[in-house]
């Protein structure tokens, strides 16, 4: 069993992952600042092999301090989205670039790193064909630039694996309803109606837990992985806005949406993504976006609150 630190672990992300880490018999050690006031981690309290801090992993002693005896590290904390990161800059570089360097500065190279990304790094994308892990970066978001100069970084100090992550989708503990799907999930529930703005944009998505299962997967090939960044998304869910408005009708038949005529969305990313690296080693992703607007139907008949939102 592996010594794991996770960063941000009690995010969307980490806190599906943590949970898979101990039940699979892990020690993990997860630093939070718990920016978002979340109590997403309480049932974890209960494994021996869990420990929590509550801090911020820009503190240098703090970080030093949990590096040491770990075999992996997952840098989860970050500001995460094109808004939050607009919304405070100066945090979105600190976190998401410079915290990076720092962590790499203080670990041992013995120590594997499993660092999530994003494929908004695209940007605007290649129109119709697909984007691979050597197609040209070009984000156009202060979120995509600090995420990708985190992941040059992170190849570039060695014993690492990054994943380009599609828009995320799903339930976890710490629930998030800004992201593109969980939105329009929840607008076909809550208003049965939505005005889309260029729904030709598309997007790759893929369910939270899959992303998690992704760093799992991580440590099992870490070997063969190693020094590579892998595109990690559901390759049945490359749409547009106005497929996935179509998909969510489908299951709730109530829900009714039209395209703006005139008007912008300030999140211009529009890119179809390649995830056959990853999938030619092995790793196939288990929730279809079908399996996820039925599950987030059933977590907005418990919640409907902003307080879930990154923003």
């Amino acid at each position: 069993m592996a010594n794991i630190l996770i960063t941000g672990g009690a995010g969307y992300i980490g806190s599906v992952l943590t949970p898979m880490l101990l039940e699979q018999g892990h020690d993990v050690t997860v630093l939070d600042s718990f920016l978002y006031r979340q109590s997403s981690l309480i049932d974890c309290c209960k494994y021996g092999s869990f420990h929590i801090v509550n801090g911020d992993c820009r503190n240098e002693g703090t970080l030093r301090e949990l590096l040491c005896g770990k075999d992996f590290i997952f840098p989860l904390a970050a500001i995460v989205g094109f808004p939050a990161c607009d919304k405070d800059a100066t945090a979105a570089v600190s976190v998401n670039s410079a915290a990076i360097e720092m962590l790499l500065r203080l670990r041992d190279p013995a120590q594997k790193i499993v660092f999530p990304c994003t494929n908004s790094g695209y940007g605007l994308g290649q129109g119709q064909t697909y984007c691979t892990e050597e197609s040209p970066i070009a984000p156009i978001s202060l979120y995509g630039r600090t995420k990708m100069a985190a992941e040059k970084a992170v190849l570039e100090a060695g014993n690492s694996v990054t994943f380009r992550f599609a828009t995320l989708f799903g339930a976890s503990p710490r629930m998030r309803t800004d992201l593109l799907v969980n939105d329009f999930v929840y607008r076909a529930v809550f208003d049965r109606s939505l005005v889309v703005f260029e729904g030709g944009f598309k997007r790759n998505f893929l369910h939270v837990r899959d992303a998690a299962r992704a760093f799992l997967f991580a440590m099992e090939h870490f070997d063969e992985m190693k020094g590579n960044t892998y595109n990690c998304g559901l390759s049945t869910a490359n749409l547009s806005k106005l497929e996935l408005c179509e998909r969510i009708r489908r299951q709730l038949p109530a829900f009714r949406y039209i395209e703006a005529p005139v008007g912008s969305d300030p999140d211009k990313r529009d890119y179809i993504v390649s995830n056959a690296k990853i999938e030619a080693l092995g790793y196939r992703p288990m929730f279809s976006l079908e399996d996820g607007i039925l599950e987030l139907t059933k977590v907005y008949s418990i919640i409907k609150n902003s307080f879930y939102g990154n923003v």
